[in-house]
Formats: C-alpha cells, sequence, structure tokens
C-alpha cells in the first residue's frame, strides 16, 4: 500500500545513501508544477557531506535520485560528488 506523506513531515530527516552511508538531513524542497523535482540536503557534523564539501553548506538531490522517503530518506549512490567516494574509501 502506498502510504502518502506531506513534504513539510519530510523537513530535517536524515539522509542515507542506498549503501548506508550518512549523507545529511533534508533541509527543503524544491517543487515544479506540483511534483518534487530535488532535495536540498545539509551538509551536518558527522555527515558524508560534511567530510567531503568541507565548507560547504549542502548539495541539491535531483528526486531521480531518490529510492525511498520513511524514517529516512534513501538516496542512490549516484548523487555523491564523482570522485567523492574514492577520496572517502583512501582516508578510512
Amino acid at each position: 500500500m502506498l502510504k502518502m506523506k506531506k513534504v513539510s513531515e519530510t523537513y530535517d530527516l536524515r539522509v542515507f545513501t542506498d549503501t548506508g552511508d550518512y549523507f545529511g538531513d533534508v533541509e527543503d524542497s524544491i517543487i515544479n508544477s506540483n511534483k518534487v523535482s530535488g532535495w536540498k540536503i545539509k551538509a551536518t557534523k558527522n555527515s558524508f557531506l560534511s567530510r567531503v564539501l568541507g565548507s560547504a553548506k549542502g548539495v541539491i538531490v535531483p528526486h531521480q535520485l531518490v529510492k525511498a522517503v520513511g524514517d529516512i530518506l534513501i538516496i542512490s549512490k549516484n548523487a555523491v560528488p564523482s570522485g567523492a567516494m574514492d577520496d572517502s574509501e583512501d582516508a578510512e
């Protein structure tokens, strides 16, 4: 059964990649023609984004890369900036 969720209920949801990495938190949604077209994800302390982006505040993830919305938001690992996964694996 499909559950509907208000966009306002998604603010501050934790965002994870489909590989299980904590990515950041939902800051806002981008709506065009009554459809969600993207999500503003803010880099939070200890998130993957804060390690990769440094001083940047966050990124915009196209809605096509969102896999699931529920208690958390799950996005495709393709949303990760290119080359960033290689850098993070070297750092570990």
